[in-house]
Formats: C-alpha cells, structure tokens, sequence
C-alpha cells in the first residue's frame, strides 16, 4: 500500500456518512477535476470540469482552479434537483488546496452545507 492509499484510508475513517449525508468524493488528474456525490455505494449526482462552458472570472481563481469552482457550483445545482443539501466532503489523498479547494467553495456557494 503506497503514502496515497494510506493518505485517502485515514481521511475516509474520519468520515461520519449517513444515508441523510452522502459523500463528496474528488478526483483530481492532471487536467481536469471530478467530483460525485455518492450514496450507499451509488453515484447520485456527479460533475467535472469538462461540463463547464465559457466560465465567468471569479476573484482568486484562474486556470485549473477556476473551472473547479464552477464544477462546485454546477454539482451544486444538480445536488439540489436531487434534494441533497447536506453532505460530508472527502478530499481523498489531496490536500484541501488549489482544485480541491476551489471545488468546494464553488458548492458552497452552490448552497450545499458540509
């Protein structure tokens, strides 16, 4: 087991899921970002950044980051057609910075609570 799988093993077990609270998982390859909001093993509602057009310039954001904060926003909207509000963020192996982070200030202002 490589430094990443026991990375993304210790910041699950410290996950509190419910069925009233799924999951945010993230993915981050080299060019784009992925997020799925999952429940009991299933993908409820997913987004990436390919998904968003033309964004508009947010301050503190460029490039890479900016598209994830849109990717949040655009998760966000889908999550609440579904009517998830609550859910529990797992970053996996990466730090809560730069993508990972503008992803989830995009679905917090989305309106999701973490």
């Amino acid at each position: 087991m490589n430094i990443k799988d026991k990375r993304k093993k210790r910041v699950r077990a410290g996950l509190s899921v419910s069925p009233d609270r799924p999951r945010l998982s993230v993915f981050r390859s080299l060019n784009h970002t992925y997020a799925q909001i999952i429940n009991n093993s299933k993908v409820v509602v997913y987004a990436r950044t390919q998904e968003v057009k033309n964004p508009e310039n947010v301050e503190g954001f460029s490039g890479k980051s900016l598209l994830a904060y849109h990717a949040g926003v655009l998760l966000a909207s889908k999550a609440k057609e579904k009517g998830i509000e609550k859910v529990v963020f797992d970053r996996g192996s990466y730090a809560y910075h730069g993508r990972v982070k503008a992803l989830a200030e995009g679905a917090k202002k989305g309106g999701l609570n973490f």
